[in-house]
């Protein structure tokens, strides 16, 4: 066992570019913190014997909880669960939940990793994703976090329209003047049921350029890597030593239990999935049921997530994993596949290990898919 995940389903307002779980109205959030903490009891048993190395809360937006409230979750964990000396507990949290008495509320508790969604240090960006703080709260609440907090990450988007490099690169100084240790980066991307969807269809927002996107893309790379940040996953830079615990494990396969309304979970070959619907949710808990679904996952299912996770990251394909967990078919189908791509330098093998060069990272989740078994047959 690796981590719990512990979903936090409430937002002060929608961002127009996201699809998570969540709700605005905070009618029920007493409620789903003491749900979140008899989940955790219920499933105390799936970590029978294992320990838990990283603590993570997402969302929706986490740091809208009182620090009791957090604190009163971290505590059902350690009381419930066998809990490593030095985990990495993260909160996700939005600058303009970071006054200077949230962080030092939250710097009592146990938490020692904060992951900042800024997306922007620009007004004309944020305005454009509705996001709920200002420039101003973007900048102050990292410097005011490292003053608690020496390991925080902060989000960056790229490709919003209207976005020139200039102020790209910018943005990325700002993050580096700051001394952030960890930066997480994300192309804008449209999905369904958003309102960005909504307004680029209207013609409110000009629709997202693929091609700026890849462009800033690779100013990012060129500027962390100037900057002694590590790429060890296509979206996540890291100074030596700040790594994110949680996302790494999830990469390279490792289980997790996934508490709240729309968490996910996994156990090595089986995902299960909470009911996306905070009332539905509460009232299986409260009865003492799990709202969840569940999948086994094939050979093909297992190898495919390997290939996606893997080419994403620093740690590669490695060739004797796939012919040791999969089989020998897959790992001649694998090097079948690469064929093309090792000859376009998208991809190249490194002794045992196949890897994305620079010039096929932007293009990875593609040559992932391509790289796919669709069945034994194939």
């Amino acid at each position: 066992m690796s981590g719990i995940y512990i979903h936090i389903p409430f937002c002060k307002q929608a961002c127009h570019y996201c699809d998570f779980h969540f709700v605005t109205s905070m009618k029920h959030k007493n409620r789903v913190v003491a749900a979140l903490q008899e989940e955790l009891r219920l499933r105390s048993s799936e970590a029978k014997n294992t320990s838990i190395e990283t603590i993570y809360f997402g969302g929706g937006t986490p740091s809208v909880l009182e620090s009791t409230a957090i604190d009163a979750i971290i505590e059902t964990v350690y009381s419930n669960y066998q809990v490593i000396a030095d985990p990495e507990i993260t909160l996700e949290a939005n600058p303009d939940d970071l006054t200077p008495e949230k962080i030092a509320a939250l710097a009592k508790t146990k938490i020692n990793r904060l992951s900042i969604g800024v997306q922007s240090f620009f007004e004309e960006d944020l305005k454009l994703m509705n996001r709920a703080h200002n420039a101003v709260e973007a900048m102050e609440c990292i410097s005011l976090s490292r003053k608690r907090f020496p390991n925080i990450s902060i989000d960056l988007i790229y490709g919003i329209p209207g976005l020139t490099d200039d102020r790209w690169r910018e943005n990325l100084f700002k993050a580096i003047d700051l001394k952030v240790p960890h930066i997480s980066s994300y192309a804008l991307t449209v999905e369904d049921d958003t309102a960005l969807k909504t307004f680029i269809e209207k013609g409110i927002i000009d629709e997202v350029d693929d091609e700026q996107a890849q462009r800033q893309f690779n100013i990012l790379l060129d500027t962390m890597q100037l900057h002694s940040y590590e790429n060890y996953e296509f979206s996540n830079f890291g100074k030596e030593g700040f790594f994110s615990r949680n996302n790494t494990a999830y990469w390279t396969g490792k289980s997790y239990i996934g508490i709240g309304p729309s968490a996910h979970s996994f156990d090595g070959k089986r995902r299960a999935w909470n009911i996306n619907n905070n009332v539905k949710y509460l009232k299986a808990i409260e009865a003492g049921d799990l709202p969840q679904e569940t999948e086994e996952l094939t050979v093909v299912d297992r190898y495919n997530e390997y290939i996606m996770t893997g080419l994403r990251t620093i740690y590669g394909v490695s060739l004797s994993h796939v012919e040791l967990e999969y089989g020998s078919k897959f790992k001649e189908y694998l090097l079948q596949q690469s064929t093309n791509y090792l000859k376009d330098h998208l991809l190249y093998l490194d002794d045992d290990t196949l890897r994305v060069t620079r010039k096929g990272k932007f293009l990875s989740d593609g040559i992932a898919s391509e790289l796919f078994m669709l069945n034994l047959n194939s």
